[in-house]
């Protein structure tokens, strides 16, 4: 085990002497030996049968694929606590962003004076709207993959926030909570890169937990194509209007067969729902390539060029794999909402390269959701998290990578954040009250814990971003009933977590 190596960058996997040996899947996800594979079984038909009477109320036989009008949401979950706040977006005291730090304070958060804000207001860059360091990996990363265009349709927010680190048990991920405001899918509510309760690393919290839309297990092409299986019939018919008029045939033939058995009527409606469904899955999907995104030109362009990435880059790193997988679902409308897991992003190795290398990486996964919407025209939200945080040493890490920044000594959860980034093909998407950041950090280099009720609660963040992800929607006020017994308190008390205005297409 200690002679692997990862393939993705010529990254090698992180053995720190403060930690332990890895044993947990979580932990290997971390230091990066593990890069997310995973499995994941099935139901059964008679399982279904059983929970047929508690699904009673929900059947309908609504099919036929329509969007549901909610903003596509994309997960971006780091496992093993990445430098968000400060080296990447930048983060500021009481007055926002642009309130600086001291000296001393951005340097805990791995930036030397030469390149803090104060000293180099290029180190301020304002270009997505929310205001990152100038030389943060991550927006290097977003914009290698993103035209001028879509990066002047973006906006963002900050959260202030601690969380542990390195562990999977911080309730970080909002998916159940998205899907609760309204996402869902045409062919699936939810994915992710894990076969894991959330889809990622860390967990959902327990109070938005729905076991019946559980993330379907997507990290490659086949298993974005293997969602649809439409049988021999389309193979033979390849033309999907012969396939479907085939199934038409049958269908009716089964209804009239059903209404002459003495079956109890939730089953019969079960019979006849599950072959209209699969009527319209070979209507609409009989060619798997539409779920493909080797097959998408605005994914990887015609013969290999114009597109987000190349055919190479998608077989070559599994952090892109997962990428346009995920995105190719979420984006089109087939999957409500998605996360994408990325591992190894524990790296205080006491360089700054690693790290420099790591956040280049998650940048361009960003950058192409970003840039797939687009070329879609369509909005997206994504969605920044990761299990804590580190701090810096110091020291100067004068490689080519190392930039001439301070390099990451160990963890630290209190130096910790998460954002969110929404792009709408409309224009800039406006901002709420709370504006480009929410809570403050110490003029240390700490999160001030009594910035917000979110600070230092991470049930509460998540609560919050599902909150933003109804506000782009208008509908901040519906919080209450989509989740009941929230902990964010009611009316004005709302307004310091909600960075994000309505966007103008929901405006009633």
């Amino acid at each position: 085990m200690s002679k692997r190596r990862t393939t993705d960058g010529g990254i090698a996997p992180f053995r720190h002497a403060n930690h332990p040996r890895p044993v947990t899947r979580r932990q290997f996800l971390a230091q990066g030996f593990l890069t997310g594979a995973a499995m994941v079984i099935g139901p059964s038909l008679a399982g279904f049968f059983r929970s047929a009477p508690a699904r009673a109320q929900t059947l309908s036989c609504d099919v036929g694929f329509l969007p549901t009008g909610r903003i596509p949401f994309v997960v971006f979950d780091l496992a093993g606590g990445a430098s968000t706040a400060g080296s990447n977006v930048l983060v500021g005291g009481q007055g926002g962003q642009m309130d600086f730090l001291s000296v001393e304070g951005y340097g805990r958060l791995g930036i030397p004076p030469v390149m803090t804000p104060m000293n180099d207001p290029l180190m301020a860059d304002p270009e997505l709207g929310l205001v990152f360091h100038g030389d943060s990996a991550f927006l290097r990363g977003i914009r290698q993959r993103t035209a001028p265009e879509t990066r002047a349709r973006v906006n963002g927010t900050v959260f202030c926030a601690r969380s542990d680190n390195d562990t999977g048990n911080n309730p970080h991920n909002p998916m159940y909570g998205i899907n609760k405001a309204g996402a869902d899918g045409q062919l699936v509510t939810l994915i992710g890169t894990q076969a894991s309760e959330s889809g990622g690393n860390s967990l959902a919290p327990m109070s938005m937990i729905d076991p019946t839309v559980r993330p379907t297990k997507v990290d490659r092409p086949s298993d974005a194509t293997g969602l649809v299986d439409t049988g021999k019939l389309v193979t033979l018919l390849p033309n999907p209007a012969d396939a479907e008029a085939v199934m038409l045939a049958a269908q009716n033939l089964s209804d009239r067969k059903v209404g002459l058995m003495n079956e109890d009527a939730l089953v019969s409606e079960l019979i006849q729902c599950a072959f209209r469904e699969t009527t319209d899955l070979v209507a609409n999907f009989g060619n798997p390539n539409a779920l493909n995104p080797l097959a998408d030109e605005a994914i990887v362009g015609v013969g290999g060029a114009g597109g987000i990435f190349t055919a190479a880059e998608i077989n070559n790193s599994s952090d892109f794999r997962k990428t346009a997988s995920v995105m190719k679902l979420v984006v089109n409308g087939f999957a409500g909402a998605g996360t994408i897991e990325l591992g190894g992003y524990d790296y205080h190795d006491g360089t700054r390269a690693t790290g420099e290398r790591k956040d280049f990486i998650a940048g361009q996964a960003m950058g192409a959701v970003l840039e797939y919407a687009a070329r879609l025209n369509t909005p997206v939200v994504i969605y920044v998290l990761s299990d804590g945080s580190l701090d810096s040493d110091g020291l100067v890490d004068n490689s080519q990578d190392g930039r001439d920044k301070f390099g990451w000594r160990g963890d630290n959860s209190s130096t910790a954040g998460t954002f969110m980034l929404v792009f709408d093909p409309d224009g800039r998407p406006p901002l709420g009250p709370a504006g480009n950041q929410i809570g403050y950090y110490r003029d240390t280099g700490n999160v001030e814990t009594a910035s917000s009720r979110v600070a230092d609660e991470v049930t509460l963040l998540t609560q919050a971003v599902v909150l933003n992800y109804l506000a782009l929607h208008g509908d901040a006020g519906q919080l209450g009933s989509v989740l009941p017994g929230h902990g964010l308190g009611s009316g004005a008390q709302l307004d310091p977590l909600i960075g994000f205005a309505n966007l103008p297409r929901f405006n009633t």
